[in-house]
């Protein structure tokens, strides 16, 4: 005996925010923006006061339409985290078509298994080498000059190749990051084999800004910051576990680098020259735009991506020269970044993380975590530096964090407002209603002009 078409409509509904919510969360938005995603999608097909669970591992969603029927509860598991941010914008597409009931129950079901039964749309080697840009646009902002530019770009190819068939073997992640420091550390021993007047540090610094996990940091900060502390605990720990396995990779690399006759001297991943305003603003352009690229995001986001992120590299190096500190620094760069991105990515028809996360990216403090584990590592009666630069590190991701959802928190409202004070400045019109509104009397709605002199 079949399910009443109710309760087999209620399951489809819940099955599609759950698997709306999967994706978004894997993607690496935040717990607060699947949760409210997940709750406009149930709303809208009217199942209201559903109860919505989401960690950083599995969702979970409940719906009791009357205290004396059973309770429905779906779970799905989060397997998969792959920043795919064309996925990311197909989806948020889908929620707004099915909110302006463009797309119904069927149609966004239909949709949802196209966006996810479809693939990448960027070849992987495509990938590769947006990867390798990165990475070689790091090195010129962090003043390493043309030949670590080089040396950074082939370093990330062969890491990311080298990553992609280990985790084709489901390898686990800790060990992909390994291995990525140990052949980040090697680049540096071949140059130093070589005698290239290049500084070893600044070689493995370039290589391994892929690797680093400070996107993660900065994620977890906010969901702390947005009540969401169990799936912030969860990404913390697998950043710090990420970050200590690029550690052991680097201290294996050192290793093997003895054994063969190379002499690093003192290597500090992290300690940078910086180069002079304008190469760091273009350099960091070229990393957002870079990285957006790597993480799958559409081309006409690309532009708009490395705008963003150059002008708020070039404010937080301008306020860090004039004693801002790097926390403030940070967090002036981020709010600018949380207060345009809102505008940009609605002109670009993409979602906003599309244009936060790629230009926050060159500010990230994913170098100072680093730094401050591998001093905390060393065998040292004084670990004040280590512990510093764990500090301004922590400082610095709080600071980007609370800096972006500040900016979004005020951009949305006073997008409204001027919407609003734009509709009432559009005028005297000498041709043309001023305004047309819908009145609602039929099932085709008729369009009547505002203007009183015109026919009744």
């Amino acid at each position: 005996m079949s399910e009443p078409a109710p309760r087999r409509e209620e399951y489809l509904v819940l099955d599609l925010c759950l698997r709306v919510g999967e994706l978004l969360l894997s993607s690496g938005a935040g717990a607060a923006d699947v949760t409210a995603s997940m709750r406009l999608l149930a709303d809208h097909f009217g199942l209201h006061r559903a109860e919505i669970d989401v960690t950083f591992v599995s969702l979970s969603m409940t719906h009791q339409p009357d205290p004396a029927e059973p309770p429905v509860a779906l779970t799905r598991q989060v397997k998969d985290r792959e920043i795919d941010y064309e996925d990311l914008t197909r989806v948020d597409h889908l929620l707004r078509g099915v909110l302006s009931d463009r797309l119904d129950l069927t149609a966004a079901r239909g949709e949802m298994a196209s966006i996810v039964s479809s693939g990448h749309g960027r070849h992987r080697m495509a990938v590769t080498v947006g990867w390798g840009t990165m990475c070689a646009s790091a090195a010129v902002f962090l003043g390493g000059g043309w030949r670590v530019a080089i040396i950074a770009f082939v370093a990330a190819v062969c890491i990311d190749r080298l990553q992609l068939a280990m985790q084709t073997r489901r390898v686990p992640y800790f060990y992909q990051q390994v291995a990525g420091g140990i052949v980040a550390t090697l680049f540096a021993v071949g140059a130093e084999l070589a005698d290239l007047p290049v500084d070893p540090s600044l070689v493995v610094t370039a290589n391994i800004l892929m690797l680093l996990a400070g996107v993660g940091f900065m994620g977890a900060l906010q969901d702390a910051l947005s009540g969401f502390y169990i799936t912030a605990g969860a990404r913390m720990t697998e950043a710090i576990l990420a970050t200590a396995g690029i550690i052991a990779g680097v201290s294996g690399g050192l290793a093997i680098g003895g054994l063969l006759g190379a002499d690093l001297g003192s290597l500090e991943p992290g300690s940078t020259g910086w180069e002079t305003l304008p190469v760091i603003v273009l350099g960091a352009a070229a990393c957002a735009a870079a990285f957006g690229y790597a993480a799958h995001a559409p081309r006409r986001a690309l532009f708009p991506i490395a705008v963003v992120g150059g002008s708020a590299m070039a404010i937080f190096d301008t306020a860090n020269t004039y004693a801002f500190g790097r926390t403030w620094s940070a967090a002036c760069a981020a709010l600018f970044i949380g207060l345009v991105a809102f505008a940009v990515s609605g002109r670009f028809r993409v979602p906003p993380l599309v244009i936060v996360v790629p230009a926050v990216v060159p500010m990230l403090p994913g170098l100072s975590i680093y730094r401050g584990l591998s001093l905390l590592a060393q065998e040292t009666p004084d670990n004040t530096n280590g512990l510093l630069a764990m500090v301004t590190a922590a400082a610095v991701a709080t600071a980007l964090a609370a800096g972006v959802l500040l900016g979004e928190q005020i951009a949305q409202p006073l997008r409204r407002e001027a919407r609003r004070l734009e509709s009432r400045l559009n005028g005297p019109r000498l041709v043309g209603p001023l305004r047309s509104r819908v009145r609602r009397g039929g099932s085709s709605a008729k369009l009547r002009a505002s203007d009183p002199s015109g026919p009744a």
